[in-house]
């Protein structure tokens, strides 16, 4: 089975709307962040959410940590799904599933070390799906995301044969390397923004490219 794909730092209904239509089925809406690429203001995420039609997921990421935070920030956006870039304060996930019932959860984790495999599998118990990147948030000015670098894959394929719900790769990912990511992975999902922008801006050509590598 072709494994999904979500366009991430989405920036306008256009950006949206030209991943939609090669082939995305979630879209990444990024808010304020302490570093990386992509943030856009609020108001800006929920015109965008809205303009998305199902079954197309809509994912807020948020660098908030704590449940209520959280909570706060979706009610802002409404989008059908939060990811939560950062840990999440004492692993709240009940707290928050309280907060936000029917939104899917789903958890960043930065694949550094054995430690990352075994703080996925144990987080794996409580949200909907675990996204494997390439930041490091034990740096002084925190790295979320975005960071165009990939990760060694040889972590994120003992987390998908650990994990209890389904896990998609992000961290430097283009045309030229996705197939041999995937190989090596096997993820349920995956997830990018640079590698299919050009000055920023979404580049229809990078993106035919990739999903055409990705699913040829």
């Amino acid at each position: 089975m072709n494994p999904r794909i979500k366009i991430c730092c989405i920036a306008s209904i256009a950006e949206a709307k030209m991943a939609i239509r090669h082939g995305a089925s979630a879209v990444g809406l990024v808010g304020k962040m302490p570093s990386g690429p992509g943030p856009i203001a609020d108001e800006c995420i929920a015109e965008i959410a809205q303009a998305v039609p199902p079954p197309i997921a809509t994912f807020l990421l948020t660098c908030e940590t704590a449940p209520d935070d959280i909570a706060a920030h979706h009610r802002r956006v409404f989008t059908n799904t939060i990811q939560i870039v950062d840990a999440l304060r004492d692993e709240a996930y009940h707290d928050l599933r309280r907060q936000v019932p029917g939104v899917k959860i789903v958890q960043v984790i930065h694949v550094l070390d054995e430690k990352s495999v075994e703080e996925a599998v144990r987080i794996s118990q409580e949200v909907d799906a675990l996204l494997l990147d390439s930041g490091n948030p034990n740096l002084q000015v925190k790295e979320l995301g975005g960071t165009g670098r990939t990760h060694d894959w040889s972590f994120s394929r003992k987390i998908v044969e650990q994990s209890r719900v389904p896990v998609f790769l992000a961290g430097g990912l283009n045309a030229s390397n996705v197939r041999a990511a995937i190989d090596a992975v096997q993820p349920y999902g995956l997830d990018l923004c640079s590698g299919v922008r050009t000055n920023g801006k979404l580049d229809e050509a990078k993106l035919e490219a990739f999903f055409r590598a990705a699913w040829g």
